[in-house]
């Protein structure tokens, strides 16, 4: 029986609720009730208990922190730059990359990236670069969940963005060992806060070998893997002149294209290797303004069809998972040619929150506002004049709502967001050190091609 003499330790009252529970169900004037980092109550009048603390929030619009499976927060240094290159960052020369960036850089760009995507709405994020030993303890200290990895790989990076592959065995042993380690200090630390998902790089910068251990040691570790894949034609030409067969392919033959793998981007696949994909089961990281804007679509209908799950992911661009919500509803129905009950509001929502978790093996503890689950939520403010009149809070927060409508965060109950400012840091300072490290690394960059 519940004890109505104990206080609830956060009430959220007079706010619409967006569950994403199975039926989709949409509370209006309802009330969040969160204990012990939990959500122990969401309908409508509370039971009679007292709560330590009470937000009476009306017209604002809560729903499931987002669940942000695609991200390198780092690579805020090139964002306004990248996006008219045609080719990832990584790849691309005269630009800084990730081995130009020294740990102090490392820290300030990933608290830029983590502390955008916190404001945003992302309760967690999976982030992959360099140095994550050192940026993921100072990333998650801004009181979000935070997946981080630094990448794996044997390819010399140095070498990519001339269009020279050379695997060398120490910087693989060097990279997974890193990771390795990553995880035995971090994962599942922080109350659960951090995580590793191995971060191969890619099919054409990880060896067949290296890839092969990669999986070894994911299952050894009980880990999941996270990837690009297919990403590029230059991934896909590289790799069949290397391998012989296609990256989905390859990833098969080693072992890594299954149900615990996250695989960005899957764009330049033929019909073969999405039904390979949606039979395995596995994870798209969909990224589709990154992708658009590098005039690519990947072919998310066909993989959802068959049986691959989508998430959202935001890249290196932006943090924004709404204008990725809604760049992901208007190419799903460029594909489809229509407007369908498949492609809805609802459909990516539960990409950005729900089916994110289920990417992260995490459904059962975050994704939805229901009863017993972590209290990760977003409250939006709902009372600005592009989210006014709001006759369904589903089709606003995904057509017209942005980022920037994100008022309240809260991560396992704790309040990281308050009325648009991180809660746990000084954004005044994470904005300066971020612009002196980026000014640094485009200054050296600059100074390397002349």
């Amino acid at each position: 029986m519940t004890d109505t003499t104990q206080p609830f330790d956060l009430l959220l009252t007079g706010l619409t609720v967006v569950t994403v529970d199975d039926a989709m169900s949409v509370l209006h004037d309802a009330v969040l009730g969160i204990d012990g980092g939990r959500i122990a109550f969401v309908g409508g009048e509370p039971p009679p208990r007292p709560a330590l603390r009470t937000l009476h929030l009306p017209g604002r619009v809560a729903c499931p922190g987002f669940v942000n499976v695609h991200t390198h927060a780092i690579l805020t240094m090139v964002r306004g730059v990248a996006e008219d290159l045609g080719f990832a960052p990584a790849y691309t020369p005269g630009i800084p990359h990730g081995h130009d960036v020294t740990p102090e850089e490392a820290v300030a760009l990933g608290r830029l990236g983590t502390v955008e995507a916190l404001l945003f709405g992302s309760t967690l994020i999976n982030d992959t670069y360099v140095h994550a030993d050192i940026t993921m303890p100072e990333m998650a200290a801004l009181g979000g969940r935070v997946y981080s990895c630094g990448r794996i790989h044997d390819a010399d990076f140095s070498l990519v963005g001339d269009g020279r592959w050379e695997h060398r065995d120490d910087f693989g042993d060097a990279t997974l060992g890193e990771a390795v380690a990553l995880a035995e200090r971090w994962h599942g630390k922080m109350n659960g806060r951090c995580g590793v998902q191995l971060a191969a790089h890619a099919p054409d910068t990880c060896s067949d070998a290296l890839l092969q251990r990669i999986g070894e040691t994911a299952r050894a570790l009980d880990l999941r893997v996270a990837t690009h894949l297919a990403q590029s034609r230059t991934e896909v030409e590289q790799v069949q002149r290397r391998s012989g067969r296609t990256p989905a392919q390859l990833l098969e033959d080693v072992g890594l294209l299954n149900d615990r793998l996250i695989a960005a981007h899957c764009i330049h696949m033929d019909k073969v290797d999405i039904a390979r994909c949606g039979s395995a089961g596995i994870h798209v990281a969909h990224v589709p303004k990154g992708n658009a804007t590098g005039a690519t679509i990947a072919p998310t209908a066909a993989l959802r069809r068959a049986g691959a799950n989508l998430a959202l992911g935001t890249d290196n661009m932006h943090a924004d998972i709404v204008e990725a919500m809604r760049w992901a509803l208007a190419v799903g129905r460029i594909q489809e040619g229509r407007v369908g009950s498949d492609w809805q509001p609802a459909d990516v929502l539960r990409m950005a929150t729900i089916d994110g978790a289920r990417a992260m093996g995490l459904d059962d503890r975050i994704g939805s506002l229901e009863v017993g689950k972590q209290a990760d939520i977003v409250v939006f403010d709902f009372r600005r004049p592009h989210l006014v009149p709001c006759e369904n809070a589903l089709g606003n927060l995904v057509h017209v709502a942005q980022g920037r409508d994100v008022e309240h965060v809260f991560v396992d109950g704790e309040q990281v967001v308050e009325s648009g400012r991180p809660v746990r840091a000084d954004l005044d300072r994470i904005l300066a050190d971020a612009n002196a490290a980026s000014r640094a690394l485009w200054s050296r960059a600059r100074e390397s091609v002349q």
